[in-house]
């Protein structure tokens, strides 16, 4: 079953992300170090961890498996996520799965040395409409392809061998 984990301390989708799990009726954990307002429903909980340094960051790490979906800006906590099957979405949209997470961690780290060295002093840009926006499609992608996959269903529809067709292979889904 796919559930969703929410690095909310500095999360600023937290809404979003509830009305889309509300509507897929997916758990979602609300993990922060200081008590955060979540909706009155037994989808969503909140989890309120000690302070600390990467405490909740520890949390979702330990939970997050195969098929969930974790909301964060944290590029090692991404790692740790997907290195455990888990698919991480930032604010701003972009999904970081297997195929995303080593150049992500590459530039977080090229970036840090920059500011660390004064090369660049600047952060990011503000969060705008457009970010909520792209954030709420590619999360609606990532809950309908978790969902498909921890229901057994590929990416691609099965080939039948040659012989099985005739010859000709049939790339039509196959009826269940």
């Amino acid at each position: 079953m796919t559930r969703i984990f929410i690095d909310a301390d500095a999360c600023p989708v937290r809404d979003e992300t509830y009305r889309v799990a509300l509507r897929y009726g997916l758990h979602t954990y609300v993990v922060s170090n200081r008590m955060i307002a979540v909706p009155d429903t037994p989808l969503i909980e909140r989890v309120v961890v000690t302070q600390g340094m990467d405490v909740a960051d520890d949390w979702i790490a330990e939970h997050a498996t195969t098929h969930d979906i974790v909301i964060s800006a944290d590029i090692p906590l991404a790692a740790r996520c997907v290195a455990n099957g888990a698919c991480v979405l930032e604010p701003r949209g972009r999904i970081l799965d297997q195929d995303a997470i080593g150049m992500a961690l590459a530039m977080r780290n090229l970036m840090t040395d920059l500011r660390d060295t004064g090369a660049i002093m600047q952060g990011s840009r503000g969060f705008t409409r457009a970010d909520r926006s792209t954030f709420l499609s590619a999360l609606d992608t990532a809950v309908v392809r978790a969902r498909r996959q921890a229901a057994g269903h590929s990416r691609r529809p099965p080939v039948l061998p040659a012989s099985a067709s005739g010859g000709i292979p049939d790339q039509r889904f196959d009826k269940k």
